[in-house]
C-alpha cells in the first residue's frame, strides 16, 4: 500500500501511525487527541523494528516517533528514520523531545524529520503539527522556538549574519521565508509562479549571503533575525 502523497488517508482522513513504545501513557494520550479530529485518525501502533512494515500495511501519512538516547555514533535519532525516507519519502515524520541532549532539535531536523514536539506540547500542538507537515511544512513547538529565541537572540554577540539581511533582495526574502517553513524548491515555485530552477537559483543565493549550510540552520536564522514568529513556524 503507497503513502497519500495528498495528505489523506483512507476515507479523507489523515493516517497517523504512533512509533512511541516506550511511553504507553504518551502514546494513549496522543491516540485520544488524533482520533477525537475529524479529518485525521491513528492507523497504529508500533514499536521501532516493525515500523517499516507497519508503513506498509497503513499507509499511513504521517509518523510520530520518540527520540532515541544517543547510540555508538554519538548522534541523536529516532526509530528507522533514514529507512523511512529512503523507502517513502512522502511520509512525514514528527519527532518528540525525549530530553537526551539540548542539540537534538536540530539532529532530528537534519537526520530528516519534518517537525518536532516538546514534552510541553499541548493537544493544540499535537494537531497543529500532524495537520502542518502534512501540507509539507515544519513544525516547531513554541516551548522549542522560545529556547531558540533565547539563544540565537538574547545571547548572540554575531551581527554578521543579521546585516546580510539588508542585502537580500524583496524575491530572495520571499524564498527565504518559504525555504525556513519547509517547502521544496517546486512547492516555493509553485507559490510565486516562477521556474523552478529561478527559485533554485534564488535559495542558493540567500544561502550563500548569509553564510548558511542547511534548512535548520535556515530556520534559525530566520527566528533569530526576526523575520518568522512562533506563530509562522
Amino acid at each position: 500500500m503507497k503513502s497519500n502523497v495528498s495528505g489523506l488517508g483512507s476515507g479523507g482522513k489523515l493516517g497517523v501511525l504512533l512509533a512511541i513504545p516506550d511511553f504507553p501513557m504518551l502514546r494513549a494520550g496522543f491516540r485520544s487527541i488524533i482520533d477525537g479530529e475529524p479529518d485525521m485518525r491513528v492507523v497504529g501502533d508500533v514499536n521501532g523494528a516493525a515500523l517499516v512494515d507497519e508503513l506498509d500495511r497503513t499507509g499511513a501519512d504521517v509518523v510520530i516517533a520518540e527520540c532515541q538516547p544517543r547510540g555508538a555514533d554519538d548522534r541523536a535519532s529516532f526509530p528507522a528514520i533514514e529507512t523511512i525516507k529512503a523507502v517513502r519519502p512522502a511520509t512525514r515524520l514528527i519527532a518528540i523531545d525525549c530530553r537526551t541532549t539540548g542539540d537534538q532539535f536540530s539532529q532530528v531536523l537534519k537526520a530528516g524529520a519534518d517537525g518536532f514536539l516538546s514534552r510541553e506540547a499541548g493537544p493544540d500542538d499535537v494537531i497543529s503539527a500532524v495537520r502542518s507537515v502534512s501540507r509539507g511544512q515544519t513544525y516547531v513547538s513554541p516551548a522549542v522556538v522560545t529556547r531558540m529565541v533565547n539563544a540565537f537572540v538574547l545571547h548572540s554577540d554575531d551581527a554578521t549574519t543579521e546585516d546580510a539581511y539588508a542585502s537580500l533582495t524583496e524575491r530572495e526574502r520571499e524564498v527565504l521565508l518559504l525555504a525556513a517553513v519547509g517547502h521544496t524548491n517546486r512547492e516555493i515555485a509553485g507559490k510565486l509562479g516562477l521556474p523552478e530552477g529561478r527559485v533554485h537559483h534564488y535559495r542558493a543565493t540567500v544561502m550563500e549571503k548569509l553564510g548558511l549550510h542547511d534548512r535548520v540552520e535556515l530556520l534559525k536564522y530566520a527566528i533569530r533575525r526576526g523575520v518568522l514568529g512562533v506563530a509562522d513556524v
